[in-house]
Parts: C-alpha cells; sequence; structure tokens
C-alpha cells in the first residue's frame, strides 16, 4: 500500500506528463491554424480546429486546476491538515482519500456541495 505522499507526487506527475502532452498539442495546432494548407473549417465531416482549440483548452485548464489541487494537498501534508475536511472539521475517511487524494472534504460534506 502506498502512503498519501506517495499517491499525491505519482499524481501529480501523471497530470503533469498529461499537461505536457496537451500543450505539445496546442502548440501543434497553434502552428495548424497558421499554415494555408490546414484550412479544415469548411470540411463537413472533419473537425474544425476552432472546436478542436476549444476542446484542448478545456483540457488545459482542467489539467492546470488539477495540478494546483494536487500542490494544495501537499502543502496540507506540510502543515499537519491533510486529510481534515475543510467544510466540517472531521477527519476524510482514508479510503477517499486513497482514491482522490486531493479531496479537502468528507464524503458528506462533499455530497452536500456537489463536489
Amino acid at each position: 500500500m502506498t502512503g498519501p505522499d506517495e499517491r499525491l507526487r505519482r499524481r501529480r506527475a501523471d497530470v503533469a506528463r498529461r499537461l505536457a502532452h496537451i500543450t505539445d498539442e496546442i502548440a501543434e495546432l497553434r502552428g495548424d491554424r497558421g499554415a494555408e494548407s490546414a484550412d479544415d473549417e469548411h470540411d463537413p465531416e472533419g473537425v474544425t480546429l476552432s472546436a478542436e482549440w476549444s476542446r484542448l483548452e478545456g483540457l488545459r485548464a482542467a489539467a492546470s486546476t488539477e495540478l494546483d489541487d494536487i500542490d494544495a494537498a501537499l502543502g496540507r501534508r506540510a502543515s499537519g491538515t491533510y486529510g481534515v475536511c475543510l467544510t466540517c472539521g472531521r477527519a476524510i475517511p482514508v479510503a477517499r482519500l486513497e482514491v482522490r487524494p486531493d479531496a479537502t472534504r468528507c464524503v458528506d460534506c462533499a455530497t452536500a456541495s456537489g463536489r
């Protein structure tokens, strides 16, 4: 069984790799947008560059937020407040932290807040 620090570091590395891949895809798309031969805006069977750009930006924003959440969890580990619900102050169940190591709320509070 791995501890919370290892789970957080492993998850952070995975998200950072995903973010790097998305950033590479955005850079490639940026190049395609400038290329004269990549005009697919009128291709009825293809995804437009604008739609793909929007999709990738959404993925990039989500991965960036996830990195922020993981970094905050690492900060809570360092300060000794990791595993304490930010809403009610009760302990967050270990099983929840194993599945979602950046969790900030216990199951009851997360359910009540819709997160």
